[in-house]
């Protein structure tokens, strides 16, 4: 297109150059008939008619030519101009945008439109690209002439949910074009919605245990005032449900700081095998309360890896909890570490297996949610927060390493974490 308008440009200026010389042709074509008379002996009629006719040419406003083909010379070289600006800010703007004319007919769309919408060529009809409602309605407003008072919400279903805000406007005075901008807004709905989520758990987490605690203390100051049993009863229950809030904030404070902070700066090595023997030792008098042996199988060599030992320290304590907490009827837990040869990048790989109940395979996409739980009834009676995984993720993904969960019901359930060799 470039090249084009470079052709049109050129061959306007010369037509313009060459009618501005045609003075002078005219000038040497009546020196040449005078000549020819002299030497000729034609008519002077002859001779009086043509300078008539040169003379009449030589008096044509060739300037006001000139002016005219410059004139057309200068639209065709802004016409192209425009059209190149066009699709430059066009292919400049991140978020989708289509141009298209009066009849709502695609003329142009940057390559954001085409990766999101597919099959957006120029002519094809905006009215029977986008169905929606409200589509139609902002597409009649902007080409009536009305200014849009607002954009519109608009949701692609295909080939994964998108939500958009859809705004409509004139290109300029003087131009039949128009402009849609597709502003994507899937990633704030789905923040919001998380967060309302969110604060919608936490708020039942909070209110159980306080609604126990407040019935506990009317029972104590009524009925079971001067009972000394049903009052170290309740006052333990009290004390349970009160150590339930605050690992609940505990928990909630944790994974605030990780929010806050997603990137891990780059930090010191971090001895893996160290740090998974404190785990197992720290854990130790649970696992044995629980009926629960930890057996270990480290393979040989050095286990470092870059990050925060304190925060993988948690990472590795919340999992070897969880087995020994709901994998105790199996009786045993090991702990592996190795080499990691299977993945595409070197790394370590720990997994932590439990010989318990396992995990029912439609819950294991959702485990790592914040709030989530198999069994509500068995992870409250285990003092479970519903945040201990939605921690371990946020952590592993500070430290660029995975998660993996695979589970068989009857046969107990194996995390694994993979973590990228310095």
């Amino acid at each position: 297109m470039a090249d084009m308008g470079e052709g049109e440009r050129s061959a306007a200026h010369h037509i313009a150059g060459r009618l501005w010389g045609s003075r002078w042709l005219l000038a040497a074509g009546i020196v040449a008939i005078v000549v020819v008379y002299v030497f000729s002996g034609m008519s002077s009629y002859v001779l009086v008619a043509a300078l008539v006719l040169i003379l009449g040419a030589a008096m044509l406003p060739t300037g006001g030519l000139r002016q005219s083909a410059e004139r057309r010379a200068a639209a065709i070289e802004g016409s192209g101009l425009q059209r190149l600006s066009g699709e430059y800010l066009a292919a400049a703007v991140a978020d989708p945008l289509i141009i298209f004319d009066r009849e709502a007919t695609i003329v142009h769309a940057n390559a954001a439109a085409f990766a999101a919408f597919g099959g957006i060529a120029p002519g094809l009809s905006l009215s029977l690209k986008f169905r929606a409602p409200e589509m139609q309605t902002l597409l009649d407003s902007i080409l009536s002439g009305k200014v849009a008072s607002d954009a519109v919400d608009y949701t692609e279903k295909l080939p994964v949910e998108r939500a958009y805000r859809v705004s409509a406007s004139s290109v300029g005075h003087g131009t039949d074009l128009y402009v849609l901008v597709f502003k994507d807004q899937s990633e704030a709905r789905r923040i919001d919605r998380m967060r309302a989520d969110f604060i919608a758990n936490a708020s039942h987490e909070l209110r159980t245990p306080l609604a126990s605690i407040a019935g506990f203390i009317e029972t104590l100051r009524g009925p079971a005032r001067n009972d000394p049993a049903a009052r170290e009863q309740f006052l333990q229950i009290m004390q349970n449900q009160t150590g339930r809030m605050a690992r609940l904030i505990d928990d909630l404070l944790s994974l605030s700081r990780l929010e806050m902070k997603p990137y891990l700066k780059p930090g010191t090595e971090v001895d893996l095998r160290q740090t998974i023997e404190s785990v197992i030792d720290s854990l130790g008098p649970m696992a044995r309360d629980n009926g629960v042996v930890i057996e270990r199988a480290f393979a040989q060599g050095p286990f470092d890896v870059p990050g925060d030992r304190d925060e993988l320290f948690q990472v590795f304590e919340n999992l070897l909890e969880n087995a020994c907490k709901y994998g105790q009827s199996g009786g045993r837990v090991v702990v592996s570490m190795a080499r990691g040869n299977d993945n595409p990048e070197p790394g370590i790989d720990v997994t932590i297996r439990d010989f318990g109940p396992g995990i029912p395979e439609e819950h294991i996409p959702r485990i790592t949610e914040r709030f989530y739980r198999v069994d509500v009834e068995t992870s409250r009676a285990q003092k479970g927060t519903g945040l201990g995984l939605s921690i371990v993720k946020h952590i592993l993904t500070r430290h660029n390493a995975r998660l993996t969960i695979r589970s068989e019901v009857g046969k107990g359930a194996a995390f694994s974490v993979h973590l990228p060799a310095r």
